[in-house]
């Protein structure tokens, strides 16, 4: 058990990515988090907390890409197999709801990506927020602020 501390705590990884799915700062929930579609802000609004150190790349694509290609593919396969849907419908339809499904779930993965860096404490999110504000007692989850963000010596942090 550890004892309390002034430092706030790391918001658990589940409650990170809920609230980066839905494009709200990761720590407090409060802030926006993107400035543009895909441009996530400096800071955040509401408690500071810094994001321009995140590196999102290529993951969220990889996923938006994952999950379209399983939800269009398996509803082509399904008209495809009990229905007769004529061929001008198909390629109108199938292109535009890919795009579509696409770009609707681009912004909200990469915004669980940010969440599960930010939880996970990596990429510029070692450092939380300070002040009253911050230091709202969030239950610690998986990727709580523990001393391996802050350990200078080499490996995993304790066991």
């Amino acid at each position: 058990m550890r004892a309390p501390t002034d430092e706030p705590a790391r918001t658990g990884w589940v409650r990170s990515m809920a609230r980066g799915f839905v494009g709200r700062c990761p720590h407090c929930g409060r802030g926006r988090m993107f400035a543009r579609f895909l441009k996530v802000r400096p800071a955040c609004e509401a408690c500071g907390l810094e994001m321009h150190g995140h590196r999102a790349d290529d993951l969220p694509p990889y996923v938006v890409i994952f999950i379209v290609a399983h939800i269009v593919g398996y509803v082509i396969l399904e008209m495809e197999m009990g229905y007769d849907v004529p061929l001008w419908f198909q390629l109108s339809f199938w292109p535009a709801a890919t795009l579509g499904l696409a770009l609707g779930l681009l912004q909200p993965v990469k915004g669980a990506v940010v969440g599960l860096q930010y939880a996970l404490g990596m990429h510029g999110f070692a450092a939380l927020p300070s002040g009253p504000e911050a230091s709202r007692g969030e239950e610690p989850g998986f990727g709580s602020a523990d001393d391996r963000a802050t350990d200078p010596r080499p490996g995993l942090g304790r066991a």
